[in-house]
C-alpha cells in the first residue's frame, strides 16, 4: 500500500455521479446512538463532503435539517448529493396533492429547490398504490423536482414489477440490507438489478459495527445489556439466530483480518465493505457515520486501495459455507421481509 490516501470510486446513477461509499445519517434521528452538539455535527458533515464524501443518505426527521444546515457550511464548489426517504408505514389516498406534499416537505427540510435521489417504501404490498405513488414521483421527476428515483426494502418481484411499469431506466437505485452475514440479495434480486440497469445501495453492511476489528477475540455479548446501540442489537440478533454462531462469527472475523493483513494490515471493516462493493449490481455501501462523535474518513478510503484476491474470496465463501446465509432467503424471506 502507498501512503497517500486512494481515489473514491465512483458510479452512475442516472445523471449524478456519485461515491461508491454513501455517508448514512440515520444516527441522528436518536439519542440512542449518541449525539454532540449541532454545531459540531454540521461541521462534521461539511468535513465529510470536502474530503469526497459527497453522498449522504437516509435523513429521517431531523437529519433533513441538520444536511440542508450543513450544506450551506461547505465552503468549496462541490456537487452534493442528498438521497431521502418518502416511506408509507400505513394506508395512504394516494393522490397528486398529497405525493408532492411530501417531495415539498423534504425539499423543505434539506433547504433545496429539488430532490437528488428520493427513495421510495411502501409497506403493505397487498395495496397497489405503490405503483400510483411512483407514477406521480415520476411527474414530479418530470416537473424537476426530483432528480432520480429509488427504491427502499422492495422485494425481488415489486422490484421487477416496478421497473417494467414504469419503463426503462425510471427507478435508478434499491437500498437493501447486504452483508457478508446478508447475502439475500444475491437470490435473485441482483439479477433482477442487471435486467432494468438498478444499482443497489447496501446499509448493515458492517452489520452495526460488528463487521470490525475491535469485536475480534471478544466474548459474545449480551443483547440487552445496555451497551450495544439500537443497530448492533438488531444485528446480533441476526449473526446468533438466523446465520450462525458466535463462535462462526470469530472464525469469520479472524479470516478477514488475515485477508486484511495480506493487503498491508486494511481493517476488518475494509474487507467487509470491499466485498459488498465487488458484488454484481451493487452501486454504493452506505455506511452509518454518529457525526461529531465516531467518524472512519481515513480508514473507509482504504477499501479503494487494493482488490480482493481469488484466495481471499474463497477464504470467505469457506466460512459463509458453514452458515445459515443461503437459508435467509427462506427463514426471512426477500430483501425488506423483516420490515413487513
Amino acid at each position: 500500500m502507498t501512503d497517500h490516501q486512494p481515489e473514491i470510486e465512483t458510479f452512475q446513477l442516472g445523471p449524478l455521479t456519485c461515491p461508491r461509499l454513501f455517508t448514512g445519517l440515520w444516527q441522528l434521528s436518536s439519542v440512542a446512538w449518541g449525539s454532540a452538539p449541532a454545531f459540531k455535527v454540521r461541521k462534521a458533515i461539511a468535513d465529510h463532503a470536502e474530503n469526497g464524501y459527497t453522498a449522504f443518505a437516509d435523513h429521517y426527521g431531523s437529519a433533513e435539517i441538520m444536511f440542508g444546515r450543513a450544506v450551506k457550511d461547505v465552503q468549496s464548489p462541490i456537487n452534493i448529493i442528498g438521497a431521502t426517504k418518502w416511506c408509507v408505514f400505513r394506508p395512504t389516498e394516494v393522490a397528486r396533492p398529497i405525493v408532492e406534499e411530501a417531495v415539498r416537505e423534504r425539499m423543505d427540510r434539506m433547504q433545496s429547490d429539488h430532490v437528488d435521489l428520493l427513495q421510495f417504501h411502501w409497506q403493505d404490498y397487498s395495496d397497489p398504490g405503490y405503483i400510483t405513488a411512483l407514477q406521480l414521483l415520476q411527474d414530479l421527476q418530470r416537473e424537476g423536482l426530483i432528480s432520480t428515483l429509488g427504491l427502499c426494502n422492495f422485494d425481488t418481484i415489486r422490484t421487477d414489477e416496478i421497473c417494467t411499469t414504469l419503463g426503462p431506466r425510471s427507478i435508478v437505485s434499491n437500498q437493501v440490507q447486504f452483508s457478508l452475514i446478508d447475502t439475500r440479495p444475491l437470490h435473485g434480486m441482483i439479477d433482477v438489478c442487471q435486467k432494468h440497469d438498478v444499482k443497489l445501495l447496501t446499509y448493515g453492511t458492517l452489520c452495526g459495527g460488528f463487521l470490525v476489528d475491535s469485536w475480534l477475540g471478544k466474548p459474545e455479548p449480551q443483547l440487552y445489556d445496555g451497551s450495544l446501540t439500537p443497530s448492533q442489537r438488531k444485528y446480533l440478533d441476526m449473526i446468533l439466530k438466523a446465520w450462525g454462531d458466535w463462535t462462526l462469527f470469530q472464525e469469520l472475523l479472524v479470516v478477514l483480518r488475515s485477508i486484511g493483513d495480506r493487503h498491508g494490515g486494511v481493517s476488518i471493516a475494509n474487507v467487509a465493505t470491499r466485498w459488498v462493493l465487488d458484488q454484481p449490481a451493487v452501486g454504493a455501501v452506505i455506511i452509518g457515520v454518529r457525526m461529531g462523535i465516531a467518524e472512519h474518513k481515513d480508514d473507509n478510503k482504504k477499501v479503494f486501495s487494493f482488490s480482493l484476491t481469488t484466495e481471499d474470496n474463497a477464504d470467505v465463501r469457506s466460512v459463509l459455507e458453514r452458515s445459515n446465509g443461503d437459508k435467509l432467503i427462506v427463514t426471512i424471506g426477500d430483501c425488506g421481509a423483516e420490515y413487513r
